[in-house]
């Protein structure tokens, strides 16, 4: 029987899924932690098979499912989950889920979208992600309670237009997104913002974190969120701030 989700676990609270079967261009980091009030669910990759069932919050326990942004590859499952949470800058637009604003005609067309069929017969072309209008909304400043952890919310765009992350300014753990991540950082979407991105990047040459989790690519702490912030300033010098 083929596991269509791999699990890693980081720590004695923090799981992180991907979907392996999936291209990796779009097999993205799906990140759950465990509070002692509230379970976290970071991101829900693309749904190509059910992500619910694979999460074990205790049944009776709230698991807030938050996306970091509307991209295809952090909202196919959202609509599995109850308490879902996004970015207010695209609030309105999780009540579709078009394809234009999700980039899923991405991967309608992408050559090996899978490696292994989810069920006989699928085809990409035919992949939609179902509407999963939001219960909460964040912006810069917002806060997320899980008992015994606090994030703060920040807004960090430049990928895309609504990228927020979390960080636990207690602790220093940062799920980031695809505000930054350790791989090559995808700018040049219709929506992407070069500008806005340096601006992100030059924030997040001062946040203290402890531990980075991404959207994508292994975690990183501070010192290499510096050199990803920097390398990506350096490459685009000369574009604005």
């Amino acid at each position: 029987m083929l596991d269509w989700f791999s699990k890693t676990k980081v720590d004695a609270v923090t799981t992180m899924l991907t979907e392996p079967f999936v291209h990796d261009f779009v097999r993205a980091n799906i990140w759950h932690l465990r509070g002692r009030d509230v379970d976290l669910l970071v991101d829900t990759g693309m749904g190509i098979r059910p992500l619910a069932p694979e999460i074990d919050t205790p049944a009776g326990k709230p698991l807030l499912v938050v996306a970091t942004h509307i991209h295809l590859d952090h909202v196919g499952s959202l609509h599995e989950f109850p308490l879902r949470a996004g970015p207010r800058h695209s609030a309105a637009y999780f009540n579709s889920m078009d394809d234009a604003l999700t980039y899923a005609h991405m991967f309608h067309d992408l050559d090996g979208a899978v490696s292994k069929l989810p069920a006989p017969g699928w085809k990409a072309a035919d992949h939609k992600i179902p509407p999963a209008p939001l219960m909460r909304t964040f912006d810069e400043g917002d806060t997320v309670d899980l008992g015994d952890r606090l994030f703060r919310v920040l807004h960090l765009p430049g990928h895309s237009p609504d990228s927020i992350a979390l960080f636990d300014e207690a602790d220093g753990l940062f799920f980031a997104g695809d505000a930054i991540y350790d791989a090559m950082l995808i700018d040049d979407l219709p929506d992407s913002d070069r500008s806005a991105y340096r601006r992100t990047m030059q924030r997040l040459l001062d946040l203290p974190i402890r531990i980075g989790h991404g959207g994508h690519g292994p975690s990183f702490d501070a010192k290499r969120m510096r050199e990803i912030a920097n390398g990506y300033l350096g490459r685009t010098d000369g574009i604005g701030t």
